[in-house]
């Protein structure tokens, strides 16, 4: 194989390496965040399904730290709090088709199992001819491929009339199906920029943890 054909190989690796050691997503807010709000304990609001599945709760979990670090303050159980907190995900798959032109390297004297050799004019190789690589042979290759869109929506009403003050929606796809594995960069990136504009959506990249 020709130094070129290696060089799009490697290109091509580090290109999809890049693209895996990141979490993008779209991120919409729509928030009344009153100014004024001092009391900022909150709670829960979930249905009885939602409070016996584990995988929910874990998530919850997930919340509640941000929110904790954002300086408010969980109740304990049974406990009256000013917020009510509510959340919903999901992950919804979809087929993708990609046509895509591929430069074939035609090799030496059109094989690709020739290499540097001797030749009537000597040693012949790519640092003494510029015409060793040839003309590429452009073809297409096709791939067929699944991407997810994995979606949480986090909300903030006040307890006392449901008059709700925040709510954000998270939405980020890719190749990685598994949620619990995404699911943290998700809820980060709901409160990377609390409350913010309202009604407008941001884009928000943070690094996937095992590559910093």
């Amino acid at each position: 194989m020709k130094r070129y054909s290696v060089f799009c190989i490697g290109m091509m690796c580090l290109l999809l390496s890049g693209c895996a050691s990141v979490i993008r997503s779209d991120v919409t807010a729509f928030n009344e965040w009153p100014a004024n709000l001092t009391d900022k304990s909150f709670t829960f609001t979930h249905s009885a399904e939602q409070n016996n599945n584990l995988e929910y709760r874990n998530y919850e979990n997930l919340v509640s730290q941000e929110l904790v670090r954002l300086g408010f303050t969980q109740s304990a159980n049974g406990a009256k709090a000013e917020l009510g907190v509510t959340l919903s995900y999901g992950v919804t798959a979809r087929d993708v088709r990609v046509v895509e032109p591929v430069a074939i390297d035609p090799g030496f004297y059109g094989s690709p199992f020739y290499g540097p050799g001797w030749g009537y004019r000597g040693f012949y190789g790519p640092f003494n001819d510029p015409f060793w690589y040839g003309t590429p042979i452009v073809a297409q290759r096709e791939l067929n491929f699944q991407v997810f869109a994995r979606r949480v929506n986090v909300g903030i009403a006040r307890t006392a009339d449901a008059k709700k003050l925040y709510d954000v929606t998270v939405v980020s796809e890719g190749k990685m199906r598994s949620l619990p594995m995404v699911m943290p960069y998700l809820i980060r990136s709901a409160f990377s920029d609390f409350p913010g504009q309202s009604g407008v959506t941001r884009l928000v990249t943070l690094k996937i943890d095992g590559n910093k």
